[in-house]
C-alpha cells in the first residue's frame, strides 16, 4: 500500500469518521462515515453489474459532493475513473466515452438530456450523479442492482457498517489509476494514463510541504474534477488530511465566490490566475490610479501605511484567514505579480501538467521569486534541453519520476513522440537559475521565429497586452510572417464608460500602438483583430491557440 493514494483515502476515513467531508455550498453535506457509505453501496453496484478491476467508469458532471464519492469509489474499487469535463461539447463527450471503452457513465440530468445512448454503445448504462438513478441502461444486471441495492447492502452489512468495513483494493504502483484527457493549448484530446505512484506521490508532496491545512479545515474547490489540479490538489489531498471541502456545484460568479469565501474563511486557496487578476484589476487597480492616491503612494511611510491598508482589506475579501494563495494552470499577470510582492501578499505559482497529475514545481510564497514558478518537486527531476537550431534560446524543459504518466491511451506515437527513457518532454520552454527556481518562456510549440531568426515569445507580448486598459484577454499569432494580436476587451467596463463594440476596437489599435513603441522591432505587432466573444477554453482555462492559428 506504499504508493497508494487509497490507503490515504481508507486511512482518512477511518480517522475522520465522524467529521464533515464534502458539502455543496448552500446544499447537502456529508460526513466521513456518509462518504464511506456511499462507497460501499457504489462497490456493490460495480460488482453487481459485472465491473471489473481495471474497467473504465466514466464522470461528466459539475463539481458536487456525489461526483467526488462516485470518483473516489472507482479508485478505491480498482476501477479507472475517466473524469470529464461537463464543458465539452456532446460529441466531444461522446468520442471520450468511446475511446477510453467505459462501461458506465456518471453524468447529470442537465448534461444527459444532450447526450445520445445509441452513440455510445459500449456503455452499459448511464447513471445520474446526483442521486445515482438510472438514467439508461443496456444491463439486467445494472437494473436489478440499482433497483435492490439498500437491501443487497443490509444483507452484506447486517450488523451495522463501521471503520471496519472500510477496506479497499490495493494496487500496484505501476497499475493504472486514472485517465485524464487533456484538451491541451495546442493539439487535441489525448488520454492521459496516470499510474497509482503519481496520484500518491502528488498527494505525499502537499501533505508534507505545505503545512497549511489540518482535519477539520474547510476549502472551496473551485476548479472542475475533470481537471487534475482540482481532482488532486484541490480534493484528494484535502481529504487524506481529513479536511471539509466545499463544491460551488455551479458557476462560480465573483459573489459566489465572496459568498463562499466569508463563509468558510479557507486558509489556502488554490485557483488558476483568472480569478485573482479579475479581483486585483476591478477591485484594486483602479483604486491605485486614482490621483490622490497615486500622489500618496509617492510619499515615504504614507505608501506603507496605505498598501498595508489595502493588503488588510484584501486579506478580508478572501475571508480573513487566509494563508497562501497557490496559482497554477498558468502564469499570474506581471502587473499583478509586481503588486502582490509589494505588499507582501501570500500567493506562490506552481507549475504542472496532467502528464505529471499534475506537480512539477513549487515553493512556498515567501521563498518563490516573482516570475518563477518554484522549484522541482519530491521524487522528480528535472532537465533543460537546447537544440542546436535553438542553443541561444530557453529550452525544453525534460522532467522524470513518480509523478509522470505512463502514457497516453491507445496511442503509441503521441507517446513516443513525448517520453524517452523514462524522461518526459513537458514541451516548454524554461530557465532553471542557479538556486534551482524554474522561469517559464513559453511553449515550444508556440515560439515563432522573427524575420531574422529571433526568438519571439507570444506569451510575454500577450502578457503586456492584458495590462492595458479595457483587456480581458489576447493571443498573438503569426499570420502571412507578421505578428497579429487577437484581443477579446473588456465589454462590459466599456459599456459602463460609454463605450460600444466599435468604439472598444479603435481603443485597441490605439493601445498596440502605444505598446509597440516599447517592443524589440522584430516583435511590434503589424494587426489588430477584436473578438467578440471570449477565446475557447482547455479545462484548465488556457487558451486553445490551435483554433486560432492558420
Amino acid at each position: 500500500m506504499e504508493y497508494s493514494i487509497n490507503h490515504y483515502i481508507s486511512e482518512s476515513i477511518k480517522k475522520n469518521w465522524e467529521e464533515l467531508a464534502f458539502t455543496d455550498f448552500n446544499g447537502v453535506t456529508l460526513q466521513y462515515r456518509d462518504v464511506a457509505r456511499k462507497i460501499a453501496k457504489l462497490h456493490i453496484l460495480f460488482e453487481q453489474c459485472g465491473i471489473a478491476k481495471g474497467d473504465k467508469i466514466a464522470t461528466c458532471g459539475k463539481n458536487s459532493t456525489q461526483l467526488s464519492v462516485t470518483i473516489i469509489a472507482a479508485l478505491t474499487y480498482g476501477a479507472v475513473p475517466v473524469p470529464i469535463l461537463h464543458e465539452f461539447k456532446p460529441d466531444n463527450i461522446h468520442h471520450l466515452v468511446n475511446h477510453s471503452e467505459s462501461k458506465i457513465l456518471f453524468t447529470d440530468k442537465s448534461i444527459w438530456e444532450n447526450l445520445d445512448f445509441s452513440s455510445m454503445p459500449d456503455l452499459a448504462g448511464a447513471v445520474q450523479v446526483s442521486d445515482y438513478s438510472l438514467l439508461s441502461s443496456r444491463s439486467e444486471q445494472l437494473v436489478a442492482a440499482r433497483k435492490t441495492l439498500n437491501e443487497l447492502f443490509g444483507r452484506k452489512y447486517p450488523e451495522r457498517f463501521t471503520q471496519d468495513d472500510v477496506k479497499y483494493y490495493e494496487p500496484g504502483p505501476e497499475d493504472l489509476a486514472l485517465i485524464n484527457y487533456t484538451s491541451g493549448s495546442t493539439g487535441f484530446s489525448k488520454g492521459v494514463m496516470l499510474p497509482h505512484r503519481a496520484l500518491w506521490s502528488n498527494v505525499k508532496f502537499c501533505i508534507e510541504n505545505l503545512h497549511i491545512l489540518d482535519a477539520g479545515d474547510g476549502i472551496i474547490c473551485m476548479l472542475p474534477l475533470a481537471h487534475m489540479f482540482g481532482l488532486v490538489i484541490e480534493m484528494l489531498h484535502p481529504f487524506a488530511l481529513g479536511c471539509h471541502m466545499y463544491f460551488l456545484t455551479r458557476v462560480p460568479s465573483p459573489k459566489v465566490i465572496m459568498d463562499a469565501f466569508a463563509q468558510v474563511k479557507p486558509k489556502v486557496i488554490i485557483s488558476v490566475p483568472l480569478i485573482l487578476e479579475k479581483i486585483i484589476k476591478t477591485k484594486v487597480f483602479p483604486l491605485l490610479e486614482k490621483p490622490v492616491m497615486s500622489m500618496l503612494l509617492k510619499v515615504p511611510f504614507v505608501d506603507d501605511y496605505l498598501l498595508s491598508k489595502i493588503k488588510d482589506k484584501l486579506e478580508a475579501t478572501f475571508g480573513g484567514n487566509l494563508k497562501q494563495i497557490i496559482i497554477g494552470g498558468a502564469a499570474l499577470n506581471k502587473e499583478v505579480a509586481d503588486f502582490l510582492k509589494r505588499i507582501n501578499f501570500p500567493v506562490t505559482v506552481g507549475y504542472g501538467m496532467t502528464e505529471c497529475g499534475p506537480l512539477i514545481s513549487y515553493a512556498p510564497w515567501n521563498v518563490n521569486p516573482v516570475g518563477a514558478c518554484g522549484k522541482i518537486v519530491e521524487r522528480m527531476e528535472g532537465k533543460v534541453v537546447n537544440t542546436k537550431e535553438n542553443e541561444h534560446a530557453a529550452g525544453e524543459l525534460w522532467v522524470r519520476g513518480d509523478n509522470v504518466m505512463l502514457g497516453y491511451y491507445k496511442n503509441e506515437d503521441a507517446t513516443a513522440a513525448v517520453m524517452k527513457d523514462g524522461w518526459l518532454n513537458t514541451g516548454d520552454l524554461c530557465e532553471i537559475d542557479e538556486e534551482g527556481f524554474l522561469r517559464l518562456r513559453g511553449r515550444s510549440k508556440t515560439m515563432i521565429l522573427g524575420p531574422s531568426g529571433q526568438n519571439i515569445y507570444p506569451e510575454e507580448i500577450e502578457q503586456k497586452i492584458n495590462n492595458l486598459p479595457y483587456v480581458c484577454e489576447s493571443l498573438v499569432v503569426e499570420e502571412g510572417g507578421k505578428l497579429i494580436a487577437l484581443i477579446y476587451p473588456d465589454i462590459e467596463n466599456g459599456a459602463k464608460q460609454g463605450m460600444d463594440f466599435d468604439a472598444l476596437g479603435k481603443l485597441m489599435e490605439e493601445n498596440i500602438a502605444a505598446l509597440n513603441k516599447d517592443l524589440p522591432a522584430y516583435s511590434r505587432i503589424s494587426g489588430v483583430k477584436t473578438q467578440a466573444e471570449e477565446f475557447e477554453k482547455t479545462p484548465k482555462r488556457s487558451i486553445k491557440r490551435f483554433l486560432y492559428q492558420h
